[in-house]
């Protein structure tokens, strides 16, 4: 089977066009759609749980007389838990075991409030507090994403969020009992049956049923993308995520048929998702074309993959490591796989990556799953200037100021001086009341 994978060169006199190509992923929502969000979160902000209903009766096929029949209750939890394999059982408690520590390392890091005096007894701080209640949006139905829910819970627990309001559609009624028991594992507080852009209105802007939340994360399709884009501002939201990416460093180490699966566990995704191989070695990248030729047929999802593939993939043959690395920072891919003999000597080298997997044995979905690192990761270049997502963003940061006498009469003397040199002569006296006459 031929996969016409794009094959570039760095040494080629067009190969800047061509990359650029490559990387060119518009991220506009669809005109329809836009207008399609904008007239649901309007109704539901005006209707509340009438038209949630009306919505999850339309968009999911799942009828019921009010939102409390679509709530979740943790007894829903506890029996999908006792339900699911014991091998299932299993790899959720240690996959949220292992998220739980990193997370944990986390909050000892940055996640906690300090302060200090300085040599005129004035205090200056910072007071760190958990967000009072969060939204977490689950994908449901045929795709279900129990990984996404420990991704998105386990850490907002760890930071101390109190309340976690999960919502996850369930089209035609049909609950995925692997997520049911994922909620039970990571403590959601409470659990809606309703997805689309009317789940993230309601966690917005609230109902009278579904509370009000003060940040919404989780993955979605366009519509959610497009309702969380609209509603920042009244509520916080993670990010805008475009398609999954992952981006190979190779140097020949790693068995070629490793790196073409490692390229399809992303293309598997969607259509749009990208996977680049970068490598110095010309016959290392035709052995690995061989292998994602090889392989591709034994895949279930293989026609996602070929147009992935085909559509945003590149194998890319670079003069040396080091130009890889340069290529790497430019792209600044969601997952970065270093599948080198020595990676620790090149990762100083790499600047941006939502998430760095160093050597062969580390595959991009044990850090999907189970590693600990969170999976939630900016994408489309964003990695230049944002992060993975972490306890940090479910809490928030207060300054703590307190001035001394002392401190006053520095202190104030600079603001005057400063506040006179704006125009704000009420800035300036309140300062200067305080300085000893």
């Amino acid at each position: 089977m031929t996969v016409a994978v794009r094959r570039l060169a760095t040494t080629q006199p067009d190969f800047e066009a061509a990359f650029q190509r490559v990387l060119h992923w518009s991220a506009e929502t669809d005109d329809a759609i836009e207008i399609r969000v904008a007239a649901i979160l309007a109704d539901v902000r005006a209707r509340g749980d009438a038209a949630v209903l009306e919505y999850t009766a339309r968009f999911d096929a799942l009828e019921a007389a009010s939102i409390g029949a679509l709530e979740l209750r943790q007894a829903d939890f506890a029996a999908a838990f006792e339900a699911i394999t014991p091998a299932q059982r299993q790899a959720l408690q240690q996959a949220a075991a292992r998220i739980r520590s990193y997370h944990e390392r986390q909050l000892e890091a940055c996640g906690r409030s300090w302060s200090y005096r300085d040599e005129d007894g004035s205090l200056l701080g910072q007071k760190v507090t958990p967000l009072d209640r969060v939204g977490i949006y689950v994908p449901g139905g045929k795709a279900a994403y129990p990984s996404s829910l420990l991704m998105n819970a386990v850490p907002a627990h760890v930071a101390g969020v109190p309340e976690i309001v999960m919502v996850v559609p369930t089209p035609r009624g049909e609950r995925n009992a692997l997520v049911l028991a994922a909620a039970h594992v990571a403590g959601v507080s409470r659990a809606f049956t309703i997805g689309g852009a009317q789940a993230v209105a309601a966690l917005a802007y609230g109902t009278a049923s579904v509370p009000k939340v003060d940040k919404i994360t989780g993955p979605g399709n366009a519509y959610v993308a497009s309702a969380k884009k609209r509603v920042f501002g009244t509520v916080g939201i993670d990010m805008i995520a475009g398609p999954s990416e992952i981006l190979v460093l190779a140097d020949g180490s790693t068995p070629a048929d490793w790196v073409a699966m490692d390229l399809f566990s992303q293309a598997e995704h969607d259509e749009l998702a990208q996977s680049i191989l970068l490598c110095p070695d010309a016959a290392y990248i035709a052995e690995v074309q061989r292998e994602i030729e090889r392989l591709l047929p034994e895949m279930p999802r293989a026609a996602i993959i070929r147009a992935s593939l085909e559509g945003r993939g590149a194998l890319i043959h670079t003069r040396s490591m080091e130009e890889a690395c340069e290529i790497s920072n430019r792209i600044a891919p969601e997952h970065l796989e270093i599948s080198l003999s020595d990676p620790h000597r090149w990762e100083p080298l790499l600047r941006h990556a939502g998430a760095i997997f160093l050597g062969a044995y580390t595959s991009e979905s044990l850090g999907d799953y189970c590693a600990g690192p969170n999976h939630v990761l900016p994408t489309s270049g964003t990695a230049r200037f944002s992060s993975p997502l972490g306890v940090y963003d479910f809490q928030k940061r207060s300054s703590l100021i307190e001035v001394s006498e002392q401190g006053a009469q520095t202190l104030g003397a600079i603001a005057a001086v400063l506040a006179h040199g704006e125009g704000l002569q009420a800035h300036a006296r309140a300062a200067e009341m305080r300085l000893r006459r």
